[in-house]
């Protein structure tokens, strides 16, 4: 039985209480005492609460007395139970010399199929390296291995009167935290509904996407730059089954060799100079269960591409300076913008890593090859953009059809990036609530000029500001009409290649020439029914 008796706040009148207790020879178990308040915990199951208030009724200023489910530290420390318990981290309290004192149910779910008694074990028992490495007198975030599995571990001592006597372990796992970097790389998760077009050749881009998400097999895409490789390696993450884990990508081209394995593989404590103290996860375990996309593949060294191929054999690793082997359950999705066939001659990658990445390919078409997707793009940017630019209000400019005709013939060597690079400069410029032909003549001729693309691209953009205004699409007398865009580049293409395929009779002779896939010369030999 559990009371709390109010009194008023004398010296002596607790010890008045206990005395009655004691001589009743009740078995008094705690007791807990706070200003005009006592608290008792009697272990008698015959004593009835009318009993104890006729005893106490003989102490004068004995206010009330009344029974209680649990002792104020006794509630507190449920509280602290069911906070703990909430928490999803494993935390483990340990006293000085290391013995756990604490420990929430997460912790005990990492220990249990082991059936060892968490309480007052050694924490030695349960991690690599020990204790006593990571017991400091200031806060400190390393990684650990616990019951066999490696954590990223934040430990804050516990200290009293300048001497550490413990300190309290927060472990958190390298899924979830690979997932939190997977949420900062990207704002929102990009689906397939973020792939833009009607075209033919997207309905059969997103087909894929959704095919390849399926199989849980890796998978190369190729295309030019701009074209959004890495939007549709997210869609195709987020269409899986591994959607709810990590997403993490990294540019292959934009680390040094050293940094780059690093990045990918880890390190351990000392690997080399500078090396952070604890060492350091790698991608491939922070995107546990989840999916790696290594953009620009093609840049990664030949002495890398050697270790990312023996990764791939079994998904076995080590850390840099370490001898325990990790294995990492992920999906490699990986890009380029590069010719592989080229690169495979020319022995600048390797044939056997080729083989093991490229179990699915995909190829994403230049901009210029679906120039009916650019008015659906170009009004979903300048929308994008006048929200960026002013999230208030939000006006839009809407663009003329002049200036929409000239998006559709303008050859795009930039692809996707550049239209919303040179829309959203647009959209900041504008003051007229509409984009005119002569604003974005000046944005494609300036961009041509200044980012050094072919002469042709420069051409073209400059004999449309001189277009006359009845529409002839035509730059000069000797130039045939054609009704669009899209006709005047297929007639080049068929004149292109009936030209030179008497010059290179087979299809990957016609490819190499051109530097394009032989895939993509067979299927334009198709298009325009085009025979040797």
């Amino acid at each position: 039985m559990r009371l709390k008796i109010q009194s008023s706040d004398r010296v002596g009148i607790s010890q008045e209480i206990l005395a009655i207790f004691a001589k009743r020879s009740w078995n008094l178990k705690a007791i807990e005492v706070q200003s005009s308040y006592t608290y008792v915990h009697i272990d008698e199951t015959k004593l009835s609460l009318l009993d104890i208030k006729r005893s106490l009724s003989t102490i004068d200023d004995i206010v009330t007395c009344s029974e209680i489910q649990f002792l104020p530290t006794e509630l507190k420390a449920h509280h602290l139970q069911t906070l703990l318990a909430r928490m999803p981290d494993p935390l483990i309290d340990i006293d000085a010399d290391g013995r756990i004192i604490v420990f929430n149910d997460a912790a005990k779910a990492l220990i249990s199929p082991t059936n060892t008694t968490i309480k007052t074990s050694h924490i030695n028992d349960f991690i690599e390296p020990c204790f006593e490495t990571i017991l400091q007198n200031k806060s400190l975030t390393t990684s650990l291995t616990f019951a066999g599995k490696p954590y990223l571990a934040e430990v804050t001592p516990v200290i009293i009167d300048n001497k550490i006597n413990g300190a309290v372990i927060v472990l958190r796992s390298m899924k979830s935290l690979g997932r939190q970097i997977s949420l900062l790389q990207a704002e929102q998760e990009q689906s397939l509904e973020s792939i833009i077009g009607e075209s033919q050749e997207i309905q059969t881009l997103k087909e894929q996407v959704l095919r390849f998400a399926k199989l849980d097999l890796p998978v190369l895409i190729n295309g030019e730059t701009g074209t959004g490789k890495e939007l549709v390696a997210r869609a195709i993450h987020q269409a899986s089954d591994r959607a709810k884990s990590s997403f993490l990508a990294i540019n292959c081209a934009a680390l040094p060799e050293n940094l780059l394995e690093s990045e990918l593989f880890g390190y351990s404590q000392g690997a080399f100079t500078g090396a952070q103290k604890g060492g350091k996860p790698g991608l491939f375990e922070l995107a546990e269960g989840g999916t790696i996309f290594l953009d620009e593949i093609a840049e990664m060294s030949t002495y890398l591409q050697a270790k990312l191929l023996r990764f791939l054999q079994d998904f076995r690793f080590r850390r840099l300076g370490s001898t325990k082997e990790l294995t990492a359950n992920v999906r490699i999705i990986s890009a380029s913008h590069q010719n592989f066939e080229q690169l495979l001659s020319q022995q600048h990658f390797r044939d056997d890593l080729f083989y093991r990445l490229n179990v699915l390919s995909l190829f994403i078409l230049p901009l210029r090859a679906r120039a009916e997707d650019i008015a659906l793009l170009a009004h979903y940017f300048v929308e994008n953009s006048a929200q960026q630019i002013n999230p208030v209000n939000q006006d839009k400019p809407i663009i003329s059809e002049a200036a929409l005709a000239l998006l559709k013939k303008a050859p795009w060597p930039g692809n996707v990036r550049q239209l919303q690079n040179i829309l959203f400069r647009l959209v900041a410029l504008n003051k007229s609530g509409v984009i005119e032909l002569t604003e974005l003549n000046e944005a494609l001729s300036g961009l041509m000029h200044t980012s050094g693309n072919n002469k042709a691209a420069a051409d073209e953009i400059e004999c449309n500001k001189n277009a006359s205004s009845d529409g002839n699409m035509s730059c000069d007398e000797n130039t045939p009409e054609f009704k669009d865009w899209q006709s005047a580049q297929e007639h080049f293409e068929e004149t292109l290649l009936t030209q030179l395929l008497p010059m290179y009779p087979t299809t990957r002779k016609l490819a190499k020439r051109l530097k394009v896939s032989h895939n993509k010369i067979a299927m334009k030999l198709r298009k325009y029914a085009i025979k040797s």
